[in-house]
């Protein structure tokens, strides 16, 4: 069995001079054989962790892919709807908005999707999480309704006039669509999402079927994957079905130093095995600690709140800066949650939504799923279209399960009473205060949790600090 070994300082290797390199052991120049398996093993685990990190947003995408195939939803074939809540396993689901959510396969050719005149968000993206295009309001149809049509890698047929155009660098791509329920009304909602139209190009009658998964338990998450071997063959299959894209280039040569190679089998000896399996769980921890215990100043929302942005790069779906792409903000999204577009990070009022990561008390400690908390919020919040909190299993990054089976406070459903004049007192903790039962979350003891705060179409108090949350305080 592989096991990382420690510089030893009473190592010799014959006769000469020795010297520690780095905790490497060197004689006349030359590592001695100890110290060469050590290097060895280390440099592949690093390279491993490596991999892991970048690749981790594509394993997850087969996750979504994965979850839908589980409950019979075929790729190109069923579009699941639901609107969500704690049933569904997923990376920061929330109840806001009904939900569609397609795999589309443009091995075939392109696919084509109609979207309504409505108040309808969507995206497509790509297998590795990467934006392709933003539907209905976000797009380029500003809510006016219009044809989009997807296609694959290399395409080059003619496609319709007047469409809007996403090209893909994959061929299986994820289409996520929500409806917002104007008024509060769900079931309005779910059936404005079946308006959508999706088909191949040219086949206009072969539309996939809309199917409600509301009342069906989903897992769309690479759980089960993510800490193990198992994550490794999974990233192999993707790979080997997958068209490479140019940009990953130096990714592919690092997955083949780790037996990771389109076209070659995956069959990893004992010795790769144990490190991929350490790789795997060292880097979806490290990638934890980005996502709840980073320490970059950027992160803070307001200096005097434990609040924190979830996006640290706004304005593009692709964390890219002026120096290249952010890796720790990338790490720190797909870790809590799954796709991206320019539209969800956008700051600026009146566009898109803001999210706010809470997942510390006002003492400066995680949040326990053993303790009561209240949580005042300043009336009115400042968002043209709705706001909610929601909050999240800190395990499985998924809405949290509990008795009472809600997880979320939607100013469109459970708060749309609220007095706007004072304060709003949230609760929080195992078990209900009296009086207050409509105004608290119920939370697991042993486990922790954290908080999303989001405002939709939000307005100039939110950017400027003249509105803000308090923090979350212990009651008991």
């Amino acid at each position: 069995m592989f096991e990382l070994v420690e510089g030893d300082a009473d190592m010799t290797g014959g006769g000469g001079s020795e010297s520690a390199m780095g905790g490497y052991l060197f004689e006349h120049g030359y590592p001695v054989d100890r110290t060469a398996q050590q290097a060895r093993d280390e440099a592949d685990v690093q390279r491993a962790v490596t991999a892991y990190r970048f690749w981790y947003p594509t394993v997850s995408m087969e996750g979504i892919f994965n979850g839908n195939r589980e409950i019979g939803l075929a790729d190109n074939e069923a579009v699941g709807i639901a609107s969500t809540g704690p049933l569904q396993v997923g990376f920061t689901l929330n109840s806001d908005t009904p939900y569609g959510a397609a795999v589309l396969d443009l091995s075939a050719g392109p696919m084509v999707v109609d979207v309504p005149q409505g108040p309808f968000i969507g995206l497509v993206d790509d297998h590795h999480q990467r934006w392709i295009t933003d539907l209905g309001i976000p797009g380029p149809d500003r809510g006016q309704g219009g044809t989009y049509v997807i296609t694959p890698p290399g395409h080059r047929g003619e496609l319709p006039p007047h469409a809007h155009v996403g090209r893909s660098a994959s061929n299986k791509v994820l289409l996520a669509i929500r409806a917002l329920p104007i008024g509060g009304d769900l079931t309005k909602a779910l059936d404005a999402l079946r308006a959508v139209r999706i088909h191949p190009l040219g086949f206009p009658d072969r539309t996939l079927e809309f199917v409600d998964t509301t009342e069906k338990p989903v897992d769309s998450t690479c759980l089960r994957w993510e800490d193990d071997i198992e994550f490794w063959r999974v990233l192999h299959g993707i790979v080997t079905a997958e068209p490479p894209v140019a940009e990953f280039l130096p990714m592919y040569g690092l997955l083949s130093t780790l037996g990771i190679e389109k076209g070659a089998p995956f069959a990893p000896d004992e010795r790769m095995s144990a490190i991929l399996a350490r790789a795997a769980r060292t880097g979806r921890d490290q990638m934890l600690v980005s996502a709840f215990a980073s320490d970059r100043e950027d992160r803070i929302a307001w200096p005097d709140r434990r609040w924190e942005w979830v996006g640290l790069v706004a304005d593009n779906g692709d964390f890219a800066t002026p120096a290249g792409i952010d890796l720790e903000a990338r790490d720190r999204w797909f870790s809590q949650a799954i796709i991206a577009s320019p539209a969800m990070f956008r700051r600026q009022v009146g566009g898109g939504s803001l999210y706010w990561l809470g997942v510390r008390d006002a003492s400066g400690a995680f949040l326990d799923g053993g303790t009561s908390y209240t949580l005042e919020i300043p009336q009115p919040v400042p968002g043209t279209l709705f706001w909610s909190i929601t909050i999240y299993d800190a395990q499985t990054r998924s809405q949290v399960q509990a008795d009472r089976n809600s997880a979320a406070l939607r100013s469109m459903f459970e708060l749309n009473d609220v007095d706007q004049t004072g304060p709003l007192r949230l609760h929080f903790g195992p078990t209900a205060p009296r009086g207050a039962e409509n105004r608290w979350l119920q939370t697991v003891p042993g486990r922790g949790w954290f908080a999303y705060l989001r405002i939709y179409g939000p307005e100039q108090a939110a950017f400027d600090g003249t509105w803000k949350p308090a923090d979350f305080e212990k009651t008991g």
